[in-house]
């Protein structure tokens, strides 16, 4: 079933985002570094190229009086190329970013305190190359489907605060290497359950110059179904933690093509590691608004 709805969801997304009334924003940019030294240059510098290329899309549509229904995407790739220092040939380029995020949300617009919503969400990257011998496109998978209640706490023409409660399931799909000569996988799934709780923010601080936008995400899973197969282990517990996952993007426009741009990105998941994770990616680049 989860198979049908991507294939319909991937035929049908053009037919609504085109069919007019949509409210439509979209931006891609390209940030680049370059380092280059001369051969008798001292110092062990070595010559890099870092390049990250990210875009960024939103789709909303007031579907009835009732209905509102909200897609956003969210693409992000990168690569650093450096030189050996010994002998100053470019080696293979290492992945510095790499991000897919597409969420979509359908809300019961019914004027009340709370709207009921449904929600669908899939993550991934583009390229796994966490064994460098065999890459596997577009994984791993997680997708998050959740219903609940959802609340505007602000909303003044671009800028809105919107967070929602509710319950969701998660599925983890990852194609586990077994073997490499030959090249073979096996994909195992884990799923759990529990609540959710997600905030949007998206705020101008200063028009046409600073732009912040934010999104914390937190899980408590309520069942796991792996958990039998923990029992006893050190970690069996671990899943019952919950997780958050705090975005923040800051850009600043220099020009009408020219933007710097400084995410953060704080990360729990004690089933991954038992402290927090954190990136921060800051870059000066241009940028291309389509709509």
């Amino acid at each position: 079933m989860k198979k049908l709805f991507l294939v319909m969801a991937i035929i049908l997304f053009p037919t609504f985002v085109f069919a007019g009334d949509w409210l439509i924003s979209s931006d891609l940019s390209l940030n680049l570094t370059q380092n280059a030294y001369s051969d008798n240059w001292t110092g062990g510098e070595v010559g890099s190229l870092s390049w990250t290329s990210l875009a960024n899309a939103t789709a909303e549509k007031q579907l009835s009086d009732k209905w509102n229904w909200k897609n956003v995407g969210k693409f992000g790739f990168g690569q650093t190329h450096k030189q050996n220092a010994e002998t100053n040939d470019w080696e293979a380029p290492e992945k510095s970013t790499d991000k897919i995020d597409i969420e979509s949300v359908v809300k019961m617009t019914v004027g009340s305190i709370v709207d009921p919503y449904g929600a669908f969400r899939f993550e991934s990257q583009f390229l796994d190359n966490s064994e460098p011998s065999l890459k596997r496109l577009v994984n791993p998978i997680r997708l998050t489907e959740s219903a609940g209640g959802s609340r505007s706490i602000y909303k003044q023409d671009k800028d809105e605060i919107v967070t929602r409660v509710g319950f969701a399931v998660r599925e983890y799909i990852d194609r586990v290497v077994v073997s490499i000569n030959p090249d073979k996988t096996k994909t195992e799934t884990t799923n759990d359950g529990g609540l959710e709780w997600v905030s949007d923010v998206k705020y101008t601080i200063s028009p046409e110059r600073l732009r912040y936008e934010g999104k914390l995400t937190v899980f408590q899973a309520l069942y796991n179904s792996k958990s039998d197969e923990l029992k006893g282990l050190p970690n069996e517990d671990y899943w019952k933690t919950a997780d958050a996952n705090w975005e923040n993007l800051l850009t600043a426009s220099i020009t009408k093509y020219v933007q710097v741009t400084l995410y953060t990105q704080l990360v729990y998941d004690k089933e991954i590691d038992k402290g927090g994770r954190f990136k921060e990616t800051l870059a000066m680049g241009l940028t291309y608004k389509l709509f």
